[in-house]
């Protein structure tokens, strides 16, 4: 009787601890709804910020950028991670001292204390994803011997058939702020539903490239669609369908402590 009582006193405690530092509710984020600010060099779009179950800070922006402009400096951060996701143009991302051209779709990964910048190397407009995070468990040890910082270009990635369309795999590793990060696209045929709703311990971002879909969330049917964010905290149950006649195509990665 002890134990149960025990361990029923954790599984409250663990509660309210979720309650208290977890400020971030699942919600679908439509581009069309968020507010374009002009700063001195860009267009930002704030999406979301707060914190998870895994994460002390979360933050998620968008830049617009006008050729042959920068944001700002190169810089670096001390003890966070950063995630920069290719919208559309062409951008030139700089991380210590290699470069790399980018196009849509394309991703960079920064490691606490590596400095990173990037311009709008095209010849129009380029609009980029900011993923910006701390981790509750931190180790930067851990993130070093994963790998550091790295550049993915969309184009170089292969493509896996599957029975409703096709996956796109990016990686799958630990970093110096989690102990699991793993980032896939995923193309799913018009009336194909990508598994029968399901949770998981993993928090997930779902980021909608091309096509209509309806998001089930905790049994809401909410729609998205090109550039929506969608936030899907831990063991909430969900699911997409493709309700466009089309093919469509999303970005999801899914992180633990």
């Amino acid at each position: 009787m002890k134990h149960i009582l025990y361990i029923l006193l954790i599984f409250c405690t663990s509660s309210l601890i979720g309650q208290q530092t977890d400020s971030l509710a699942p919600a679908v984020y439509n581009w069309n709804k968020l507010e374009p600010k002009k700063e001195d060099t860009r267009i930002r779009r704030q999406i979301l910020e707060g914190s998870t179950t895994s994460l002390s800070y979360f933050e998620i922006h968008t830049s617009t950028l006008e050729p042959g402009k920068a944001p700002h400096p190169p810089h670096t951060h001390t003890d966070q991670e950063e995630l920069m996701i290719v919208k559309e143009g062409t951008v030139k991302i700089t991380i210590g001292n290699t470069s790399k051209i980018l196009g849509p779709g394309s991703i960079a990964f920064v490691m606490p204390g590596d400095e990173h910048g990037i311009e709008n190397a095209g010849a129009t407009t380029a609009t980029y994803y900011i993923l910006k995070y701390k981790g509750r468990i931190p180790n930067h040890e851990r993130g070093k011997q994963a790998g550091g910082s790295f550049m993915l270009d969309w184009k170089e990635l292969k493509t896996n058939n599957t029975s409703k369309g096709f996956r796109r795999d990016f990686f799958n590793r630990a970093t110096s702020q989690l102990a699991q990060f793993e980032m896939h696209t995923t193309a799913l045929n018009a009336d194909s539903v990508s598994h029968a709703p399901h949770t998981h311990v993993q928090e997930e971002i779902v980021l909608i490239l091309r096509g209509n879909v309806t998001m089930h969330i905790d049994g809401k049917l909410i729609p998205a669609a090109p550039g929506d964010v969608v936030f899907l905290p831990s063991l909430i149950p969900h699911a997409l369908l493709n309700t466009g006649k089309e093919q469509c195509e999303y970005f999801a990665f899914q992180w633990r402590n």
